[in-house]
């Protein structure tokens, strides 16, 4: 077990050299600077800030001493922010995504399996089918068009909820419904299957047979084994959400990783796109790594597979 874990650390890190390295050299391909969008900034000032950032340097110069700060943890200055480290930038930013993110799981995982269990209990019925619908409508819209009509509806109409910002807990319900909508009917429909093969099984027959509660075997038998493929999907979903919250962060003006990285984007602050991507894929391969090693342990013939391979 120890190699194997070995192993995908190893991988993992030989990824992120590839993502870094694939990023540095993509942002130098780009026409232009980030400076070339200040207006009326004299030649000799925007040399020095070329010198101050080392922009002057030769390609593999700038290359290894961008890697050389990574090994030291070191993201860099912004380009676009006076003296503010991208560090501070992500861990300032992260705060908000980070809050928002919980939020949306816990959300998409209570509710996409409520609606699982009510959709299996009342099979080709009313309900049923209502749930399939809901699931559909949530896999079919992307989030940024359910945060379009929940701001129009619940916040220009009704005046419900505020349009923009994060000051209180009322302001979370629109973000992390939108946020949330697409895992949660993933979910409905991973729970509605897989309640529907659980409840026909024959532990199940056999616990009915002997007069056990309805309640008893939804909880106790048919939920714990039904619930497996949603717990299999939490791993991955988890970091989806989090770092998936770019769109919907920018629509409801939360001041999160998702703002910054579109600002960066917009202004070409090089350190700061390299930075953010580096942070998000580290997110999504500690998630897809823990979910690797954690599949190592719950099934060995996972490592003898491996092994075999």
């Amino acid at each position: 077990m120890t190699r194997y874990v070995i192993k995908k650390f190893v991988f993992m890190l030989v990824a992120l050299f590839v993502l870094a390295s694939a990023t540095f050299f993509l942002m130098k391909a780009i026409p232009g600077n980030p400076f070339q969008s200040e207006k009326n900034v004299p030649p000799a000032i925007q040399e020095r800030l070329f010198d101050m950032y080392g922009l002057n340097d030769p390609l593999w110069q700038q290359y290894l001493h961008y890697l050389n700060n990574l090994i030291h943890f070191d993201l860099g200055m912004s380009m676009k922010q006076n003296y503010v480290t991208v560090t501070s930038i992500i861990s300032s930013g992260f705060s908000y995504s980070l809050q928002l993110g919980l939020v949306a799981i816990i959300f998409s995982v209570a509710v996409g399996v409520l609606l699982g269990i009510i959709a299996a209990l009342n099979h080709r019925k009313f309900l049923d089918s209502f749930t399939i619908f809901i699931a559909v409508l949530g896999v079919s819209i992307p989030n940024f068009v359910v945060g379009s009509l929940l701001q129009f509806i619940f916040g220009v109409k009704l005046r419900w909820f505020h349009v923009a910002g994060l000051n209180d807990w009322t302001d979370f319900v629109m973000p992390v419904i939108a946020l949330a909508f697409l895992p949660m009917a993933f979910i409905a429909r991973l729970t509605r299957s897989s309640m529907l093969e659980v409840l026909t099984a024959d532990y199940i027959k056999t616990a009915r047979s002997k007069g056990l509660a309805g309640r008893v075997i939804l909880v106790r038998h048919a939920l714990r084994n039904a619930i497996m493929p949603v717990v299999t999907y939490i791993g991955p979903m988890t970091a989806n959400i989090i770092t998936g919250s770019v769109v919907v962060e920018q629509i409801f003006g939360i001041g999160g990783l998702g703002k910054f990285f579109v600002n960066s984007i917009t202004n070409r602050d090089y350190t700061l796109i390299m930075g953010l991507t580096l942070f998000y894929a580290i997110i999504l391969m500690v998630a897809r790594f823990l979910t690797d090693v954690a599949y190592g342990f719950i099934d060995p013939r996972i490592k003898l597979s491996r092994k075999g391979g």
